[in-house]
């Protein structure tokens, strides 16, 4: 008897996703044994014979895995509790089904397990009609069914089930009034624990009233099965902040409390870290008023420990060997549950393929050769042609793709070579970016009311704006260097991320911080943006209009009240910084995959400014002089190739051009037109005699190679139809686009003119691509463009596509 009074606390591996490697459930058990912990539920929903395929027993190989799996988590201390969901298709009513459930439980329990779980969670409460003849109700069925299996298990001292209604939210009409929940507290043998969750799935507070009153209800003290840190909901959040908002008082009511944390194994050593704390101290309640639960200091305790981890020279997933790695670089999040087979399972043969297995193995220590060929070549690509501009007709653009001859440093820039050590402060602030699912840390608190008082008070650098004073110009100013320091700050975390010598920390938490790198660029260049000196630093005002009207003006704490779920709205940090950008609304720009081969190399993306002119223009011209074989005399004005590709768009619209840089310098940029039509009239007006008379045509004297291009750069200024013009105002110029490892960082460059275009009031754009170049056209679909126009283009045989912002 005095075991079942046991208070069961610790973690259930309930999470949809890839669930958690062997290796990894090891290091777990050894983490709960050190922090107090004291019992771990096995339910991982992605295990096909945990829920879809529940009738299946398992393997030979499989119970292998499992019954060392039980005998380590009893050897530290750990009651391990195998759960099972066959609410999907199980007939109730069905012998036969009831035959194979205890089949199934009789088997693990042969393999040492003495506590299991039933769980009806997530299911549809319709009965099928055999059921309907044999039960009076939806929960009877489920009582019945799992007062048999707990009497045939020989009454185990743990024994738990999940109602369909396991929270106060999806009770009807409400907890007090649930003819459901009232058939499970009067039928359900009185020594059956049920979960519940709170008031909501996720829930932001556990109250006393709360739970005494589904207490009463169940005519028993629930278990929580608490989705505090539980991050499967959203692929752009993970919660790193302490266990909070669950008082140690509240054992008196409560069976036990199990955490069901993040996805990713790596980002739950706070999370875990501090619920052994919040134990630990109710524990000691009364006793000393020192062990009094503080989530900040818990929080303080479990980062000073995180420290040692984080700098370890660990292996990707935990594995024990090196023997044991295997080539799969990416990770997957939300994988194709149809191919992902029991997670029990040892690792399967080695990928062929950079990606995860669906299964317990895990990612590589260290880079594969493809990996490393990968990025070297993201660097050397300067001093080599480049295939899509090889494969151009005569009369398109050169595309400067990189930057070359910018320096030999860069060979020892982006490979992951584990030598860099994330520091205290980099933690810190990687814990307030990614927090808890209904508060953000102070990082993400500061750079979120930055921004949102820019926003609202950007009209004060605003190039109609004609009474800011000085004083007013300067607090504007003012938070803006914050916002950049602090998106400077993430960039820095995700090199040193990426750079770690702990591969297993990189693998987990590398899509998040890469993701929130991205959003803090686009971010970060529009601050930029809005801002005066966009052109020289003499500038007195920005050259932005004043048309924030246009732009969006919700958030996610406007949408966020406090009796939401977090899934209310999504992308954590990340997409709220994105919801406070002109273009936040359009998901296609700031959501993909994260690259397979991580790069720790340094980004910048910023307005162009005029002292960049002579590096970009010595960047095309070395471009094109390698798709001419080198000779530099096959162009003899040594600003020609430049003055075409770049001069107009400098020239006449230098508001709307975008840098991208790295460690060694400008490596790339994309150039936007916000009025096509008034562009094309300027340049004849102005632009091309300027050119007649800087490289005049004296008879023969002028070199082939500078009069076809003077002839093409008339071309260029060809003019577009109306049908075009009239929902596609707008123009992207891609001639100097880079093609690099990371394309994201190409997408983040080409979203920051789209910011700019639309925050001046563009309600749509367009670009020209060639038909040859399958990998642009491959890229722009991908941001959601459309062919619009073919034949129609400037150069006659190019494609145009669209897109609506």
């Amino acid at each position: 008897m005095e075991e079942k009074k046991q208070f069961l606390c610790g973690v259930v591996e309930g999470f949809y996703g890839r669930p958690w490697t062997m290796d990894q459930r090891k290091v777990l058990f050894q983490w709960m044994q050190s922090w107090g912990l004291n019992t771990y539920l096995y339910g991982p929903k992605d295990d096909l014979k945990h829920r879809l395929l529940w009738r299946e027993v398992y393997s030979q190989e499989e119970e292998g895995q499992l019954r060392t799996l039980i005998k380590e988590a009893q050897s530290r201390g750990q009651r391990f509790v195998y759960a099972l969901s066959p609410g999907q298709d199980i007939v109730f009513s069905s012998s036969c089904d009831l035959t194979l459930l205890k089949r199934k439980l009789r088997q693990v329990s042969d393999l040492g397990c003495e506590a299991f779980a039933i769980l009806f969670d997530d299911i549809d409460h319709s009965m099928c009609q055999a059921d309907s003849e044999n039960f009076s109700s939806f929960a009877h069925a489920q009582v019945t069914v799992t007062n048999d299996i707990y009497r045939f298990l020989g009454e185990p001292p743990v024994f738990l089930f999940c109602p369909t209604e396991y929270c106060g939210s999806l009770c009807s009409p409400s907890v007090s009034k649930s003819p459901y929940l009232q058939t499970i507290g009067e039928d359900l043998l009185p020594d059956i624990t049920v979960i519940w969750t709170g008031s909501k799935v996720i829930s932001r507070k556990l109250s006393v009233d709360c739970l005494a009153e589904v207490e009463s209800v169940l005519q028993r003290p629930p278990l929580i099965w608490d989705n505090l840190h539980a991050n499967d909901y959203d692929s752009r959040r993970l919660f790193l902040g302490p266990f909070k908002g669950r008082e140690p008082q509240l054992r008196s009511h409560l069976r036990g409390l199990l955490l069901n944390p993040n996805c990713e194994f790596e980002a739950n050593y706070i999370p875990l870290h501090s619920l052994g704390s919040w134990f630990r101290a109710g524990k000691e309640e009364g006793k000393d008023e020192e062990c009094e639960y503080c989530p900040d200091k818990a929080l303080s305790a479990a980062l000073h420990d995180w420290m040692e981890e984080l700098n370890q020279p660990l292996q990707a997933g935990r594995q024990s060997t090196r023997a044991d790695q295997r080539a799969s670089v990416s990770r997957c999040k939300t994988p194709d549950r149809s191919e992902c087979p029991s997670a029990l399972r040892g690792p399967p043969a080695v990928a062929k393929l950079p990606v995860f297995p669906l299964i317990s193995s895990s990612p590589p220590s260290s880079p594969v050769k493809g990996e490393t060929e990968g990025r070297e070549g993201e660097r050397k690509r300067p001093n080599q042609p480049n295939q899509s501009i090889n494969h151009q007709t005569q009369g398109s653009r050169p595309y400067a793709a990189s930057c070359g001859g910018r320096g030999q440093k860069g060979q020892s820039w982006g490979l992951c070579g584990g030598k860099d050590l994330l520091s205290e402060s980099q933690v810190q602030l990687l814990v307030g970016l990614y927090y808890l699912p209904h508060e953000h840390g102070t990082s993400a608190q500061k750079l979120l009311q930055d921004l949102t008082w820019l926003k609202g008070n950007c009209h004060l650098v605003s190039a109609n704006s004609k009474k800011t004073t000085p004083q007013k110009m300067d607090e504007w100013r003012g938070r803006s260097s914050r916002v950049l320091s602090l998106c400077e700050d993430i960039a820095q975390l995700h090199c040193s991320v990426v750079g770690g010598a702990n591969r297993a920390v990189l693998y987990d938490l590398y899509p998040y911080v890469w993701d929130l790198r991205n959003t803090a660029l686009v971010a970060k260049a529009f601050i930029c943006w809005l801002d005066g000196r966009v052109l020289s630093e003499s500038s007195p005002q920005g050259t932005w209009r004043d048309c924030f009207h246009l732009c969006g003006k919700t958030t996610g704490a406007d949408l966020l009240g406090v009796e939401s779920e977090p899934w209310a709205f999504k992308g954590g940090v990340s997409g709220e910084v994105q919801m406070l950008l002109p273009i936040g609304s359009n998901n296609e720009l700031f959501t993909h995959p994260p690259p397979l081969f991580p790069t720790s190399r340094l980004y910048n993306i910023r307005p162009y400014h005029s002292k960049d002119k002579l590096e970009m223009y010595r960047m095309v011209r070395q471009l094109h002089l390698r798709n001419q074989g080198g000779q530099e005399s096959s162009v003899a004005h040594p600003d020609i190739v430049g003055d075409r590709c770049f001069g107009p768009c400098l020239s006449l619209c230098p508001e709307y051009c975008f840098i991208l840089e790295d460690e060694l310098g400008v490596c790339g940029c994309v150039l936007g037109i916000l009025d096509v039509r008034s562009f094309a009239k300027r340049c004849q007006a102005s632009w091309m005699p300027a050119m007649r008379d800087k490289y005049p045509h004296k008879g023969g004297n002028t070199h082939p190679s500078t009069q076809e291009l003077i002839k093409l750069m008339e071309e260029d200024q060809g003019e577009y139809p109306d049908s075009l013009l009239y929902h596609f105002p707008s123009q992207l110029r891609l001639d100097a686009l880079p093609e690099l490892v990371d394309v994201s960082v190409s997408r983040t460059l080409l979203t920051a003119v789209l910011t700019a275009l639309k925050a001046n009031g563009s309600q749509g754009v367009f670009c020209e691509v060639q038909p040859t170049d399958r990998q642009r056209l491959e890229f722009l679909t991908k941001l959601g463009f459309l062919e619009i126009l073919r034949g129609e283009a400037r150069s006659r045989e190019g494609v145009v596509l669209g897109r609506l912002l």
